[in-house]
C-alpha cells in the first residue's frame, strides 16, 4: 500500500456525500520516506515520472565531509549520529535527513544533502568553539 495524494474531495460544503467521478491515478501516488541509517551501503532504485530515476540511499558508512575553511571534501566514515532535527524518533533510532548532525573522524557535519532523496549524504563540517 502506497501514500495518496489525491485531492478529491469526500463531502460537500454543504455535509452531504460528494459522489466520487473517478478512480485513483497513478501520478497521485506517493512513497514512504527512505530512512537512511548508518550500516553496509544499500541502495534502492526507483523510477518516477518522466524516465526520472531516484536514488534512495537505505544505509550508508561514510559521508562527504567538506571543510570551510579549506574548501576541501574528503570522504570519511560516519562514526553516530548525534542530533537529528527533524523528528525525535529519527534521533532515537539514528536516521539520517537533512540537518541531521553526525559524528566523524573530523569532527561533528551537519548534513546538507537528502540522503532518501539523492543517494548520497554531503555534510560540512561544524567549527569548533573556542572556549
Amino acid at each position: 500500500m502506497s501514500v495518496w495524494h489525491g485531492d478529491t474531495r469526500k463531502k460537500k460544503a454543504s455535509g452531504g456525500r460528494k459522489s466520487s467521478y473517478r478512480k485513483k491515478r497513478r501520478f497521485e501516488r506517493g512513497s514512504f520516506p527512505a530512512e537512511t541509517s548508518l550500516g553496509t551501503d544499500k541502495k534502492r532504485f526507483t523510477q518516477k515520472r518522466g524516465g526520472v530515476v531516484k536514488i534512495r540511499l537505505l544505509n550508508t558508512t561514510h559521508a562527504n565531509i567538506s571543510d570551510p575553511s579549506t574548501g576541501k571534501t574528503k570522504k570519511i566514515k560516519i562514526a553516530r549520529v548525534i542530533k537529528n532535527p527533524a523528528n525525535v524518533d529519527y534521533d532515537r533510532r539514528g536516521v539520517i535527513t537533512k540537518g541531521t548532525i553526525i559524528e566523524t573522524s573530523l569532527g561533528t557535519a551537519c548534513v546538507t544533502s537528502r540522503p532518501g532523496q539523492n543517494g548520497v549524504v554531503n555534510a560540512i563540517l561544524i567549527p569548533k568553539k573556542a572556549a
